[in-house]
């Protein structure tokens, strides 16, 4: 039955609007074609020309185990194309006189604070925009650790290392439009998400549009996610995208997202309403600066250059000045494109994680509109993928791994124990379950397998089985020990432009009854030294003469840390009959036994 579903997977249309324009003939078998070449659930599509859409239908199934199908309407998460709407709102602030995109961003958010005084001082609301700040990605802050609170998570940024200086580099950075859409809550006293319906949504008339994965939830016609694993169309969960909403979380079908483009093929204008300013949106769709300064690709010499707007990437394909956002998110991948000069716009949903079906619809459809040589996308992306897939069997054949046999870790796995801490990114735990070490990240239970020495892969499990297809190929968590032999923190390279990111070890932590804490309690001697234990406010402090009280963390049994200072810690050495006889302090320039005065 699910050979047969495959089959049937890509001759399954539902038609919105038909094609009657003789550039598009025969396009639906095109797109079928893609459709089952590329193992997706569905697609839906849409072309707009002036201020029509022309052109749009759905491919395939927005439901694919019930096999209910993708139409016009149907929604998508379209990722990172929200980010036009975001610089959008910042357009309409500008003209209305209430900033520059000159402006400091701290001026509108004036808790705001990055890395070091240069970017305080220096960064500029163009830089955001234009992803120009130097700050790499650290995608890994928002993605693994979300917040719903837009404010607090843009304050991860104060802890957050630029790898080049403003302005030398682009590099996209999503926190640059968290930023804008704080901003635009500042300004506005009104949420990002009410400042899209009233400024965009309504007056398009784009009536299914959400902005949220709640609305996405309980909407009519809404498409879930799917991936591709070993071969198999597999349902994936809505990932919320929570406070990092303005980098990208709108929801919109491509009958919707047609308006949307009218709207920047016609001047700004909808049904003669003013939607976007025209002179920022001349500015948005203008390059900014540089992404790429490669030369053109041997085999299409007319299709150059690299560079962003604003919340707009542009290029020349074929000799024609192009203008689109790509979009993805878990289960979703979306292109929104438009040919200012040509006035041809297409958008392009599909419900497949990672998908090359936007790229792929959205080239095969524009040769057509714009009257150029058709270039066979779908042979080429055929013929790219046998050629990746060979690199790859090949690059695991010849590769040398740093991998070491035969190690062992330096510590049991109770050390590994507890909470891991890092400003800029969170917190998350790691504990022993049986035998092994396992994690939550963002609700997703994560297996630490070793890999050696101190270094362990962080592998995800799904449906309660680990997946064993990640081993030597996922993300590492490398532990590192204080003075005291202590597991102090794990290292993770989770943004490849920076050093690894550390996260400090806090150990867990056990509840003691007071009954137990009084047997610690009392005068401990180490060379006429004393040690004073006792308790306040049912907490046990070690107090030495000359030195602040230090509050201890019941660790396990008879073992504590210290509170406020890192690799200290006691263990209350126990004799046969039950009672406490020493302390065994542990400190990074020794180990001390302090006997119990009678």
């Amino acid at each position: 039955m699910k050979k047969l579903a495959l089959l049937t997977l890509g001759f399954l249309i539902t038609f919105s609007i038909s094609a009657q324009d003789k550039r598009l003939k025969n396009i639906d078998k095109e797109l079928n074609k893609i459709l089952e070449e590329t193992k997706a659930a569905g697609f839906a599509v849409a072309v707009v020309e002036g201020d029509k859409i022309i052109y749009s239908k759905g491919f395939g199934f927005r439901d694919y185990e019930n096999k209910i199908p993708v139409d016009a309407n149907t929604l998508f998460a379209i990722g990172s194309s929200t980010k036009a709407f975001t610089s959008s709102l910042l357009g309409l602030l500008r003209d209305e006189e209430k900033l520059t995109f000159d402006d400091n961003p701290r001026q509108h958010i004036p808790e705001l604070e990055f890395y070091n005084d240069n970017l305080n001082n220096n960064i500029i609301i163009k830089d955001l925009m234009r992803h120009s700040t130097g700050i790499p990605r650290h995608d890994g802050s928002w993605y693994y650790f979300p917040s719903h609170d837009k404010d607090s998570l843009l304050m991860r940024l104060k802890h957050q290392e630029p790898f080049t200086g403003i302005r030398q580099q682009w590099y996209y950075n999503n926190f640059g439009f968290l930023a804008q859409g704080v901003i635009t809550e500042r300004i506005t006293g009104k949420s990002w998400e009410n400042n899209l319906k009233e400024h965009f949504f309504e007056p398009l008339e784009m009536s299914r549009t959400n902005a949220t994965i709640a609305e996405m939830k309980t909407a009519s016609n809404a498409s879930f996610g799917y991936e591709v694993k070993n071969n198999l169309i597999k349902k994936m969960d809505y990932y919320d995208i929570a406070g990092m909403s303005p980098a990208g979380s709108i929801n919109s079908s491509v009958n919707d997202m047609g308006k949307w483009l009218i709207a920047w093929l016609n001047d700004g204008k909808y049904k003669e309403k003013d939607i976007i300013p025209s002179n920022y949106l001349n500015e948005a769709i203008s390059s900014q600066m540089v992404v790429s300064s490669n030369t053109p690709d041997d085999k299409f010499p007319n299709i150059h250059f690299g560079n962003y707007g604003y919340g707009w990437f542009l290029q020349s394909y074929k000799g024609h000045y192009r203008v689109d956002h790509g979009g993805n998110i878990d289960g979703f991948s979306a292109n929104v494109a438009f040919f200012p000069t040509d006035n041809i716009g297409i958008v392009v949903l599909a419900n497949q994680n990672g998908s090359p079906i936007p790229s792929l619809v959205r080239n095969t459809i524009a040769d057509r509109m714009i009257d150029e040589a058709q270039t066979d996308w779908l042979g080429r992306y055929i013929e790219n993928k046998a050629k990746g897939k060979k690199a790859q069997e090949d690059a695991q054949e010849n590769s040398e791994t740093s991998f070491v046999k035969n190690t062992k870790p330096s510590h049991i796995n109770v050390d590994y124990t507890g909470s891991y801490y890092n400003e800029g990114y969170g917190k998350f735990d790691i504990y022993a379950e049986n035998d092994s070490l396992f994690s939550k990240l963002n609700g997703n239970k994560i297996y630490l397998n070793h890999y050696h020495y101190d270094v362990f892969e962080m592998i995800d499990v799904s449906e309660g089985k680990v997946d064993t297809t990640q081993y030597g190929k996922s993300i590492k968590m490398t532990f590192l020990t204080n003075e005291t032999g202590d597991i102090s923190e794990g290292k993770i390279k989770i943004e490849p432009t920076v050093d690894a990111i550390s996260f400090k070890r806090t150990p867990n932590t056990i509840d003691v009854d007071a009954k137990t804490l009084e047997m610690y309690t009392g005068t401990y001697d180490i060379s006429g030294t004393e040690i004073k234990a006792y308790i306040k406010n049912d907490v046990l402090f070690l107090f030495v003469k000359g030195q602040p009280e230090y509050e201890q963390i019941a660790t396990s049994k008879h073992k504590f840390s210290f509170k406020t200072l890192e690799g200290f810690k006691v263990e209350f050495l126990e004799s046969e009959d039950g009672t406490i006889h020493a302390i065994k302090m542990f400190q990074p320039n020794g180990t001390f036994v302090a006997n119990r005065k009678k």
